[in-house]
């Protein structure tokens, strides 16, 4: 099992490596997920998750919008895998199966060795705007 540190990473080109990880069978563990980065203009992005959040629709029709950081992370890396008849014999849900999401890093995996993904560091963006995914949720919510 393959763990991966998300702090300080950026959220899409994680998601893109960890999905292609997924596909090819290996168990995948995300940690520290609250501490990904979303790049781009923090208000534009607050708004754009506030509009998501704002759709009405009929009773419970969804669409159901996580708002925990695990779930969060975990939504945005199955956004990344193959779609087509998302049946049980799916090579996409075999590979979310795959994956584990989690806030902090859990007792168990504790002892394992925490990779990072070279290319997806926040070190690479040009500009500063960018927000973590702690940030975001917080201010949905109703922080600051």
């Amino acid at each position: 099992m393959k763990v991966i540190d998300a702090s300080g990473l950026i959220l899409g080109r994680m998601a893109t490596r960890i999905a292609k990880l997924a596909l090819q069978g290996e168990k995948i563990a995300v940690v520290n997920c609250e501490k990904a980065i979303i790049s781009g203009k923090p208000e534009i992005t607050w708004k754009e998750y506030k509009k998501k959040l704002d759709r009405r629709s009929g009773t419970r029709a969804g669409p159901f919008i996580p708002k925990r950081a695990d779930r969060y992370v975990k939504r945005t890396i199955r956004g990344m895998l193959p779609k087509k008849h998302w049946s049980e014999q799916s090579r996409g849900r075999k590979a979310y199966s795959n994956i584990k999401c989690y806030v902090s890093i859990p007792e168990t995996l504790k002892k394992e060795k925490i990779e990072t993904i070279k290319g997806a560091s926040v070190d690479n963006l040009k500009t500063q705007n960018y927000i973590t995914i702690k940030q975001l949720l917080n201010y949905v919510k109703g922080g600051k």
